[in-house]
């Protein structure tokens, strides 16, 4: 009885853990799947000081699964701007919402296609270290200076009504760069559009739209991949860090629609350059080639 007592004790302070765990990699996710610092940097570090007691197959779902608790913060602060049916918009405004979500299928198409191809390609091949600590250095670089060109241009796309198709498509286009890891899908999305002439509020929305059908069909795939057959701790594993995940979302989402209105992006040009300078010093010190 007393060996069952102990076992059960180590088992319920193991699962304690493990949930620990899965809230900081949320709030981790949370901040840096809007924010274009890359979420793949950040969990890349986190995960070397954090270890899961999971399989290898358990953490790459949960990897992108988690991603669906922030998907549906964004649902939440944009429901009714994306929702086509309510009763208190007019025939127009239903009509310029169907637009919004037709811009958002025609942006998605490029990266839903070779996304479905080749996403677990790139994760095999460049899913390290350097490729990371590379593409934050580069698109940091980037970001600073595309804001510095940009300084003094007037936007061309104010508004979604502005947006065309084919800007649109463009868009999903160059998003396909995110698909090297390290990337930031949010980043790069949003430096094609302001280079393709849309203002900073227009192109982190666009951004947030066309990553409600990319997330669920990434998670919807990696889901069917890993199986429904979850062990109690792995179930709570996962749907704490999606409801972590959603909150700190909420917060980071507004956070950076207010920020932007008074600020431009090269902050996070910065930031990126730094991290992934800390990225590779922090590889280079602490492991033997």
């Amino acid at each position: 009885m007393l060996d069952y007592i102990l076992f059960m004790l180590i088992e319920g302070r193991t699962i304690v853990f493990e949930i620990l765990k899965a809230i900081l990699l949320g709030i981790v996710e949370g901040i840096t799947e809007w924010l274009p610092i890359s979420s793949t940097g950040h969990m890349i570090l986190v995960e070397e000081f954090v270890e899961f007691k999971a399989s290898a197959e358990f953490m790459e779902m949960f990897r992108v699964v988690i991603q669906l608790g922030a998907i549906l913060a964004v649902v939440l602060l944009y429901f009714n701007k994306l929702n086509p049916f309510s009763f208190k918009k007019s025939k127009e405004e239903k009509m310029d919402t169907m637009a919004i979500w037709y811009k958002v299928i025609i942006g998605v198409i490029p990266a839903g296609i070779l996304g479905v191809l080749f996403d677990d390609w790139f994760d095999q091949h460049f899913y390290n270290y350097i490729m990371v600590a590379v593409m934050l250095i580069v698109y940091g670089v980037l970001f600073i200076m595309i804001e510095n060109r940009n300084k003094d241009r007037d936007t061309k796309i104010n508004s979604f009504n502005d947006l065309t198709y084919k800007t649109a498509f463009l868009i999903g286009i160059i998003q396909v760069l995110s698909l090297m890891p390290g990337t930031s899908r949010s980043g790069v999305t949003i430096l094609g559009a302001i280079l393709l002439g849309c203002s900073r509020s227009i192109a982190a929305e666009y951004s947030f739209f066309l990553s409600i059908p990319i997330m669920f069909g990434a998670s919807a795939l990696k889901l069917l991949k890993f199986g429904l057959d979850f062990t109690s701790m792995e179930l709570a594993v996962l749907l704490t860090g999606m409801a972590v995940a959603f909150i700190v979302s909420i917060v980071a989402i507004k956070f950076l629609m207010s920020y932007i209105k008074r600020n431009d992006f090269k902050a996070f040009g910065w930031y990126r350059i730094a991290l992934g300078i800390l990225v590779v010093g922090y590889f280079i010190t602490n492991r033997t080639f």
